[in-house]
């Protein structure tokens, strides 16, 4: 069984049917994850958890530190990812209660996000036109289906900047681009996943239309919290059927995402550098 890492967000600290649940810290060349994390087996598949904002939702997404969430993951040997994220809509026929399992991005964060692990004396170029990876992806929607849940498999995820919402003018800019949904954290965490070699896909909760819609301006915080709430239910019966086929996939795609992708001469790679990154690089560099 593979083992199958889930990165929680708003509202989703945990999930239902863990068995020999521990708590790990885990310290990383960069700095504190999130939250520690959170290991078990369902079904008999092994399963790390960690609550993407922390448990009591206490990290901002530019404050968030991705790095060290998915060195994390790989260090707790991680071979694929579901990331349950909440989102707003930018299509009518996307309504608040469905979830999408988007299979790509488009990037408006902020250049002070850490999206890489190829810094200082280092440089690699990993692929990413086909960001999700899709085994993952597929055993997602079709435990959707099982639970009976409205989903939509594949779409385009506008990751922008936050913790700010959107203003109309940028909103309606996402729709003319032809965008699906609006979020804030997964592209980074997706780009880090590649170059860990961890397969990586997203179960998108919608809470609300983005604020291109009329109905915007009479949401209230207590509407979208409430739907955030029935998402979160029925993210955890989707999980429960999702991470125990996604642990039987025998061959994943991002496996071998590095090989050919380092482009520094070893010799001249720092040893603390290569320190730092033992754990993702020794395959291709030692």
């Amino acid at each position: 069984m593979a083992t199958v890492g889930v990165i929680g967000g708003s509202g989703l600290y945990q999930i239902d049917g863990i068995e020999n649940l521990k708590e790990v810290e885990i310290k990383t060349p960069f700095g504190d994850p999130s939250d520690k994390f959170m290991t078990g087996t369902l079904e008999g598949t092994p399963v790390v958890f960690l609550p993407r904002h922390g448990r009591g939702h206490r990290i901002s997404p530019t404050e968030i530190n991705y790095q060290a969430n998915i060195w994390g993951m790989k260090k707790l040997g991680v071979e694929a990812i579901i990331s349950v994220s909440a989102v707003g809509s930018l299509k009518l026929q996307i309504k608040p209660m469905d979830f999408v399992i988007p299979d790509q991005f488009i990037d408006r964060t902020a250049p002070r996000r850490h999206m890489t692990f190829f810094t200082g004396g280092i440089v690699a170029h990993v692929g990413m036109a086909d960001p999700i990876s899709e085994e993952v992806a597929a055993k997602i929607f079709s435990a959707c289906e099982k639970t009976g849940v409205s989903a939509q498999k594949n779409g385009t995820y506008l990751n922008m900047e936050g913790p700010q919402f959107s203003t109309k003018a940028e909103s309606n800019l996402y729709r003319s681009w032809g965008a699906d949904i609006i979020g804030m954290t997964n592209l980074p965490e997706a780009k880090l996943a590649r170059e860990a070699e961890i397969s990586y896909a997203t179960l998108a909760a919608v809470t609300d239309y983005d604020c291109w819609h009329h109905s915007h301006g009479s949401v209230t915080v207590d509407m979208i919290i409430e739907c955030l709430t029935k998402n979160v239910e029925n993210a955890k019966k989707i999980l429960k059927i999702a991470i125990p086929k996604v642990g039987k996939i025998k061959k994943f795609s991002a496996a071998d995402a590095l090989k050919n992708a380092i482009m520094t001469d070893p010799k001249l790679i720092p040893e603390q550098k290569k320190k730092d990154l033992e754990l993702i690089i020794s395959k291709y560099i030692r």
